[in-house]
């Protein structure tokens, strides 16, 4: 996340839709603007406001969804202002019932095989490159694209690198995918501009478990290097080895 001073930031209420409100807290990902969007978003469940029937975030957003038979645009921003007044919010601390998952990952090897490429835009050798990324203690900025995907930052600044300019055609579920300072976990096979680096045996999305994500945003990932063979030895295990500790 780029280094940006909160008192530069100034959160912002906008329409969306027919239905929806945005907050958003920076026109680009920021620590500040993240834990913010995080916190609020936390709050405005906390609210239970009538007629309210999703609150979600973004990078930097938080959004709400609204039944207009309960509520209305000027009522809701009024609602939503009053909250943003009741503290600072880039300096909030970040929602409970946080967790810190260590992933077993294979970085490099056949399994994630742009890991030479990636380690050489960061100026790293290969094993420089694993290091880095596995001493790396990232938060879940956001989930999106694909159902349970985490978005993962932010990366030393060496890992301020570009995507690429083709689409790899296909990475597996599972892929650990770097560019920008961020990292994506794959929840599903798809096409990607990021470099696939590493590969884990993870299931992010289990449709018919009672919470079908199993990251949630503000949570920490961190991810432990293992062999091919020790990975597919953790393909039985419907968690792909991945355990989590409470940090609430």
């Amino acid at each position: 996340m780029a280094e940006v001073s909160a008192a530069t930031l100034v959160p912002e209420i906008r329409t969306v839709g027919v239905d929806g409100m945005l907050v958003s807290f920076g026109s680009r990902l920021s620590e500040p603007a993240n834990r913010a969007a995080l916190a609020f978003r936390a709050a405005l469940a906390q609210e239970s406001w009538d007629g309210v029937e999703e609150v979600s975030t973004s990078l930097v957003s938080a959004y709400v969804r609204f039944d207009l038979r309960h509520l209305d645009h000027a009522g809701l921003r009024a609602r939503l202002g009053a909250l943003l007044a009741q503290r600072d919010w880039y300096a909030a601390e970040l929602p409970g019932q946080r967790r810190l998952w260590r992933i077993p990952a294979v970085f490099g090897t056949e399994l994630a095989p742009q890991l030479p490429q990636a380690a050489e835009a960061a100026g790293m050798t290969e094993a420089e490159a694993v290091a880095s990324l596995s001493a790396a203690r990232v938060r879940v900025q956001t989930i999106g694209f694909a159902p349970g995907q985490p978005y993962l930052g932010e990366l030393p600044e060496a890992w301020d690198i570009p995507r690429q300019s083709q689409l790899t055609t296909r990475i597996p579920e599972g892929a650990l995918a770097v560019a920008i300072r961020q990292l994506v976990l794959f929840s599903v096979a798809a096409p990607t501009g990021w470099m696939h680096a590493g590969q884990t045996a993870v299931r992010l999305f289990r449709p018919d478990a009672q919470e079908p994500f199993l990251l949630r945003p503000g949570d920490e990932v961190q991810f432990t290097p293992v062999t091919p063979e020790e990975l597919q030895g953790l393909r039985r295990d419907p968690l792909g080895g991945a355990k989590a500790e409470d940090l609430s």
